[in-house]
């Protein structure tokens, strides 16, 4: 399954924070993480992770040090900062409305036969 650009976009943010509200990440871990909750339908690329990082950043939202790998490389990690557990908050509550409001709407397609009209009540 392809999953739109679009709905990639818009949940890359919440993503990247609640996997960083778990604990310090780095780069390749925080892909390979999106990769394993989507079952493997988002392939992020680096490309699109780190200006994500970068701006979130920026934004205060995360902070980045640089640390030390298993073998010896240095790579850089970042955490999440208290304003990016309030911008993961807020974003929690957005997305629990999108989800909720798309919920109602497929529930109603279901248990309908026919599309409504606007004379039936749909407007």
């Amino acid at each position: 399954m392809h999953i739109d650009k679009d709905l990639v976009a818009a949940s890359a943010t919440p993503l990247v924070l609640g996997i960083l509200a778990d604990g310090e990440s780095y780069g390749y871990a925080i892909v390979k993480r999106v990769n394993e909750l989507s079952d493997g339908h988002m392939q992020w690329t680096d490309g699109m992770l780190y200006p994500l990082l970068h701006r979130l950043e920026r934004l205060g939202h995360v902070e980045a040090s640089w640390g030390v790998s298993d073998v010896g490389r240095r790579r850089k990690h970042y955490a999440i900062t208290p304003a990016g557990r309030e911008a993961l908050a807020e974003r929690q509550a957005q997305w629990s409305v999108v989800a909720d409001a798309l919920q109602k709407v497929w529930s109603d397609a279901r248990d309908t036969q026919a599309p409504r009209t606007v004379a039936e009540g749909w407007a």
